[in-house]
């Protein structure tokens, strides 16, 4: 539910163990579903559905459509008749209605997150502080389009709600592969490039990726531009930032920094 209050536009979100793999937003919610399921409908399957509006007739139809399996649905509301068809189709899911959500223009930054720790409480402030495109910083490559831009803000959306080290890949809109949690970057890269490419070897041609902190090596650029993407948003201030910044270069993606980093753990 978080990512998906992340957008002002209808958006549902796939989670499966605590990570995105898939995130869809457009101008109804039945669409935003269908894009959201399309990112990894392998990963999908028994994953919980979150979205930032009251669920219709015809998003409840298309979330239950076919061999579909799910066990948690999240909304702020439900049509009555929405709500008998997500009801019937499953034995056991559970429905959750969590009540209007805060526009996502108006979010208080300030906002504390708590987390147990042996011995105490960990307090530290929220990633909510706004960081879209208008504040990036074009570092190498040619001038990003406007298309590249929404893939890169897309996929810079999704990764701050994926495990680090985590990598998102985006393309035409939509999230279409993700690495998460590894012990090495590296090993995100080529999980975000595999995943992508699992129903299509061509959904990575193309794409735009993002990193949730900087690549420490070049090695995690290569593999990404060796998979064909086009466009790369990352934080930012490593002590090798010019390996990365020149790999670009030489094969002209375009390579944004952003300045802070997402950092889920």
């Amino acid at each position: 539910m978080e990512l998906a209050k992340e957008f002002s536009k209808p958006a549902a979100v796939v989670v499966k163990h605590t990570n995105p793999c898939g995130c869809g937003v457009s101008d109804d919610l039945k669409t935003a579903f269908e894009k959201a399921y399309a990112g990894d409908p392998m990963a999908a399957f028994g994953g919980i559905v979150a979205v930032n509006r009251k669920i219709d007739i015809a998003t409840a139809q298309s979330i239950t459509e076919g061999q579909k399996f799910l066990e948690v649905i999240v909304a702020p509301d439900y049509d009555e008749d929405a709500l008998k068809i997500l009801s019937q189709r499953w034995k056991n899911v559970r429905l959750l209605a969590v009540g209007d959500i805060d526009d996502p223009n108006h979010r208080d930054p300030s906002q504390a997150d708590f987390k147990r720790i042996l011995g105490g409480v960990l307090v530290q402030q929220r990633d909510l502080v706004d960081m879209m495109p208008k504040d990036w910083k074009h570092v190498a490559g040619p001038a990003p389009t406007d298309d590249q831009l929404a893939d890169l803000a897309q996929a810079w959306i999704s990764v701050k709600h994926v495990k680090s080290n985590a990598i998102t890949l985006a393309h035409n809109g939509t999230p279409v592969g993700a690495g998460a949690g590894q012990m090495d970057r590296v090993e995100s890269c080529k999980i975000a490039i595999q995943k992508a490419n699992a129903r299509d070897e061509n959904r990575s041609q193309g794409a735009a990726a993002a990193s949730d902190a900087f690549f420490p090596f070049r090695d995690g650029p290569d593999l990404l531009i060796g998979a064909g993407i086009k466009a790369i948003v990352q934080p930012g201030g490593s002590k090798r930032d010019d390996e990365t910044i020149a790999a670009c270069i030489d094969a002209g993606v375009t390579l944004m920094f952003t300045g802070r980093r997402h950092f889920r753990h």
